[in-house]
């Protein structure tokens, strides 16, 4: 069995979406892996998967899952559709801005900071709970934005405690807005959240999306 199969035996088990994270891999990889039967792909950067859409099937779906400012986010805003990586009030603006020129809804998970490196990006819990009450106030404001859930990055640590315990917060964070701000709204629903080394310990604490490269992939030089 190969690791895609594997791969998606695991997450099938677990009701969860396994996102193949392409970046860096030239498109005869991702072609590999999409004849195989996956869908989802991610990348990091705008450039890249500007690049890879125009000569990739467009039953693609693609995800943004690296850090986007907000000068870039017209480049993908015509096919995106996810943007994982939603760290700021201007950020969300900006796709609002320039998916309402386009008629478009664009799906968003916000991106919490729950590692232990200062170097991550991401929202802190009242940060989160702030935009969401703005958005409450004015959903006028904000109709071409779909939150779907939340997404975050654990430490790059051995340590396996740990890396659970940032799962578990994320997890927790999720609840706390779930219940709060989206109690009845089904879309509401996704917590992206383990990567290849960790991917197991993310799906046991409950995550609907796992961000896989290397396994995929093989190792990035």
């Amino acid at each position: 069995m190969n690791n895609y199969q594997l791969l998606l035996d695991v997450t099938k088990a677990k009701d969860a979406a396994l996102i193949a994270v392409s970046k860096t891999k030239p498109i005869e990889d991702i072609k590999v892996v999409y004849l195989q039967g996956q869908r989802i792909f991610a990348e990091n950067k705008v450039q890249e998967m500007c690049e890879k859409y125009e000569h990739l099937p467009k039953d693609i779906q693609w995800h943004l899952i690296g850090h986007l400012q907000t000068n870039k986010v017209k480049y993908i805003i015509p096919f995106v559709h996810t943007i994982q990586s939603v760290d700021s009030l201007k950020l969300l603006q900006e796709i609002q801005k320039e998916a309402k020129k386009i008629f478009r809804r664009i799906n968003i998970l916000l991106q919490f900071h729950i590692a232990t490196e200062e170097t991550k990006f991401g929202l802190s819990l009242p940060e989160a709970q702030d935009i969401l009450e703005g958005l409450q106030a004015n959903p006028e404001l904000y109709d071409c934005i779909n939150i779907c859930g939340v997404m975050g990055m654990a430490s790059f640590t051995d340590d396996a405690a740990q890396v659970r315990k940032e799962f578990a917060s994320l997890k927790n964070m999720f609840i706390i807005l779930k219940n709060t701000y989206f109690p009845f709204t089904s879309s509401f629903k996704e917590i992206s959240m383990g990567m290849s080394g960790d991917y197991q310990i993310a799906l046991e604490e409950g995550s609907t999306m796992i961000r896989v490269g290397s396994l995929l992939f093989g190792s990035r030089v």
